[in-house]
């Protein structure tokens, strides 16, 4: 845990939502989004601290750093190969040598599923946090459909309880309490590093608004009037 949490550390969340994404973005330290259920908001993007992180690796056996090799598509995600770029940069500042494979969607999904990449870049949307949970960093578990995309091969039972607990309510309260610990669990875990939540943007003319959808997709007749 301590190299994901160096890892972590390493990343200035806040110049990659300001520079790289031109602030179409915004840091995260969860899953998933604010407005999603069992979003927690006591989970709060890690601070930039790229001395901690040495520190870190220093307790976790790498006083030198090491390594890796990060994977990403460059045709998917608003900047991402930008993106990948520029946490490769921000890793070495606390010793991490990174090597960036950047490549078509189509060829990066079948190399990451084969775990052919020290870490990979994926973005997700869900509607709840639990769900989300369940494909990205449950204990894979094919008959369940549990781990679908755990490229990390990321495992721990009490998460896979929570995540299994949530999923299994009906009552709307106790989902809602239930996907958060799970939440909470996985960001004090660092189950995985969240990097920022992509602002979804449309442009139209003046006279027109829409409301945006959290699957992204765009629609003629949910165009409206600007109200005068």
């Amino acid at each position: 845990i301590r190299v994901r949490q160096a890892l972590s550390k390493a990343i200035n969340r806040q110049a990659i939502a300001e520079r790289v994404m031109e602030g179409l973005a915004v840091p995260a330290g969860n899953v998933l989004s604010p407005s999603v259920i069992g979003h927690d908001p006591a989970a709060k993007p890690e601070p930039y601290d790229p001395e901690g992180a040495k520190k870190l690796l220093a307790e976790a056996g790498y006083p030198d750093g090491f390594t890796v090799t990060l994977g990403t598509p460059n045709n998917r995600y608003i900047n991402d190969e930008q993106v990948a770029q520029t946490v490769a940069q921000m890793l070495a500042r606390a010793g991490i040598v990174v090597k960036v494979e950047a490549m078509p969607l189509s060829v990066y999904f079948g190399r990451a599923r084969n775990r052919e990449f020290g870490v990979s870049l994926l973005g997700w949307g869900a509607r709840a946090a639990d769900l989300a949970l369940r494909s990205l960093v449950a204990t894979v578990n094919p008959d369940k459909g549990y781990g679908a995309w755990n490229w990390g091969g990321y495992t721990n039972p009490r998460l896979d309880e929570l995540i299994a607990q949530s999923l299994g309510t009906v009552d709307p309260a106790k989902r809602e309490a239930l996907a958060r610990s799970a939440s909470a669990f996985a960001a004090r875990e660092v189950a995985f590093i969240p990097l920022h939540y992509q602002v979804v943007t449309w442009a139209m003319r003046k006279e027109l608004t829409y409301s945006a959808r959290t699957d992204e997709f765009t629609f003629a007749h949910h165009f409206r009037p600007e109200p005068k």
